[in-house]
C-alpha cells in the first residue's frame, strides 16, 4: 500500500474515532443538561419568574460551553499525543481555533496529519450548530424571548364560582 494511503487511512480512522466520541460526549452532555433542567429548574423559580428563566438558560450556556470545552481539550491532547504540536499551549490554540472554524494558520500541523484538524473543523460546526439548536429550543420552551417579557403580567379576575357568565368565549365546557 502507498505510504500517503496510509498516512490518508490513518487519519480517516483517527477522525472518525474522535467524532464518533465527540458526538458522544455531546450527546450524553446534553441530556445531563436536560436531566439538571429538570430537576433545578424548580429550584431556581423557572415556572415562576423570568430570573428563574433566565438563570435556568444561563445554567444551560454554561454547561454547552463546557461540553465544547472538553471536546476541545480532546483534540488537543490527541495532537501532543501524536507529536504533531509540541506542547498543550499550542495545541489548545490550534483546536479551539479550529473546532470553531477560524482557522487562523498562524499554528499548522505537520502535512501527515492536516485531514485530521479538517475533520475536527467539520466536527465543531457541527457540534456548535447542534448546541445552538439545543440552545434555541430551550429559550422557546421557556418562552423566554417573547416581546412582551419586559410587560407588567396582566391578569384577569376570574368570575364568582355561581356565575352563568363564561370566563373565556373559547371556553365552554370542562
Amino acid at each position: 500500500m502507498n505510504p500517503t494511503h496510509v498516512g490518508l487511512l490513518q487519519n480517516l480512522l483517527l477522525a472518525t474515532a474522535m467524532v464518533g466520541v465527540t458526538v458522544l460526549i455531546h450527546f450524553w452532555g446534553l441530556i445531563l443538561l436536560l436531566r439538571i433542567m429538570g430537576h433545578t429548574g424548580h429550584r431556581l423559580g423557572a415556572d415562576r419568574s423570568h430570573a428563574g428563566q433566565a438563570m435556568l438558560v444561563l445554567l444551560v450556556v454554561f454547561g454547552i460551553f463546557g461540553l465544547h470545552t472538553l471536546e476541545i481539550w480532546l483534540y488537543a491532547m490527541l495532537y501532543v499525543a501524536l507529536g504533531a504540536l509540541p506542547t498543550l499551549e499550542p495545541a489548545l490554540y490550534f483546536s479551539t481555533v479550529t473546532f470553531v472554524a477560524l482557522g487562523y494558520g498562524d499554528v499548522v500541523l505537520p502535512v501527515t496529519w492536516r485531514m485530521l484538524s479538517a475533520i475536527e473543523a467539520a466536527n465543531g460546526v457541527i457540534l456548535i450548530a447542534w448546541s445552538t439548536a439545543f440552545l434555541f429550543s430551550v429559550t422557546g420552551r421557556l418562552r423566554l424571548l417573547e416581546h412582551d417579557w419586559l410587560e407588567p403580567r396582566k391578569t384577569r379576575a376570574a368570575p364568582p364560582a355561581d356565575s352563568p357568565i363564561v370566563a373565556d368565549p373559547g371556553d365552554v365546557g370542562p
